[in-house]
């Protein structure tokens, strides 16, 4: 539970090497010792290079074993995290994959995986979540999605179709749990420099991982229920949605 003065004290990490998860950690803990994440995220050196970066900080970090594609191995590090102590405050959703545009839609086993991944595991997350933050009477989720959700582009629009599908789960998902003392922040960044994006061409208003967690951060602050990173790729894509279709397909994106 956030002490006195509304600090968070316990964040759960689903997708514990996200880079801009852990900068979102960084940014809303400030290093404060007081502070305990749990990484969930697949055994390996990613996983133990983010713990041990965290530590450093001055922070408390235990890490669970988590793997999307398995319902059981979800709903494990769920029910450990929050039966192993205080309330969770935070819980952060941001695991995702981007995949191969060109193949996604012309194969069945990159599409379903991608589906499985970005869509049925997130929203699998989300219930189990929601249930054990209503049961505690408080807590915010954090739910990463994308721009790319917002506007189906030939440029990815499998992966746009599954953050699609996320963000209008966690976006109904606010308006069900609100009366339960339950928060979620769906966040919608749009090209953000990371792993996940090495070797491809920055789009336009790209951001760094910091970049976007002073957005998610500030969006706690002020209990905002959806925010857009960089702010102006809202309007953006609120143009975009307003094209006709045959303007859409002739644009680079």
């Amino acid at each position: 539970m956030k002490d006195a003065i509304g600090n968070v004290q316990r964040i759960l990490v689903l997708g514990g090497t996200s880079e801009i998860a852990l900068a979102t950690v960084k940014r809303i803990t400030d290093g404060r010792p007081d502070a305990d994440v749990t990484l969930a995220a697949r055994p390996g050196p990613r996983r133990g290079d983010a713990a041990s970066a965290l530590e450093g900080l001055g922070l408390t970090v235990t890490e669970v074993d988590l793997d999307v594609t398995d319902r059981s191995s979800y709903e494990r590090a769920i029910g450990a995290t929050f039966d192993a102590g205080r309330d969770v405050d935070i819980v952060l959703i941001a695991f995702g994959v981007l995949g191969e545009p060109e193949l996604a839609w012309q194969d069945l086993d990159a599409a379903l995986e991608m589906v499985q991944v970005n869509y049925a595991a997130a929203v699998g997350c989300g219930v189990l979540v929601a249930a054990r933050l209503r049961a505690q009477g408080h807590g915010t989720i954090v739910a990463f999605s994308s721009v790319a959700g917002e506007l189906a582009r030939r440029s990815n629009f499998v992966y746009g179709s599954t953050k699609a599908g996320m963000d209008a789960f966690f976006t109904g998902l606010g308006d069900a749990v609100a009366r339960d003392g339950v928060e979620v922040l769906v966040v919608r960044p749009g090209f953000v420099r990371t792993r996940m994006t090495a070797g491809l061409r920055a789009a336009p208003l790209s951001q760094t991982a910091d970049q976007v967690a002073a957005v998610v951060a500030e969006g706690l602050r002020t209990r905002r229920d959806r925010v857009w990173a960089p702010s102006t790729m809202r309007w953006v894509m609120s143009g975009l949605r307003h094209l006709p279709r045959a303007v859409v397909r002739r644009l680079p994106v």
